[in-house]
């Protein structure tokens, strides 16, 4: 599976986004489907999760009530809604394929895509 992120850009703060992530390959239903991001000298780390029907999420306290993650199986396509943009937002962000919710939590993952910058400005 081959993971492609786009929908990155510069936004004020308070501003959203729509970041997706589509997949080529076989088998996309089959993967629980993360994003994550990275800021200029810090660790990567987890922003989101989604099950492979869409039905479960699941969110880093740190976005919590502000990002939607949610999937379109049929477009092979994993989306992350982001509002209320912070400056602390601005990273590369990542998008992941794991087995289950546990393995893309802990980084156990079996496809990263190439990151889109997000910028927020204050």
């Amino acid at each position: 599976v081959q993971l492609q992120a786009s929908g990155g850009g510069l936004v004020q703060a308070g501003g959203s986004l729509r970041l997706s992530c589509e997949a080529s390959g076989p088998n996309f239903e089959n993967y629980y489907m993360g994003w994550f991001r990275q800021a200029p000298g810090k660790p990567r780390e987890f922003v989101a999760a989604v099950s492979w029907s869409g039905g479960s999420t699941y969110y880093a306290d740190s976005v919590k009530g502000r990002f939607t993650i949610s999937r379109d199986n049929a477009k092979n396509t994993v989306y992350l809604q982001m509002t209320s943009l912070k400056p602390e937002d601005t990273a590369v962000y990542y998008c992941a394929a794991g087995d289950t919710l546990k393995a893309v939590i802990d980084f156990a993952i079996n496809y990263w895509g190439k990151g889109t910058q997000v910028t927020v400005s204050s």
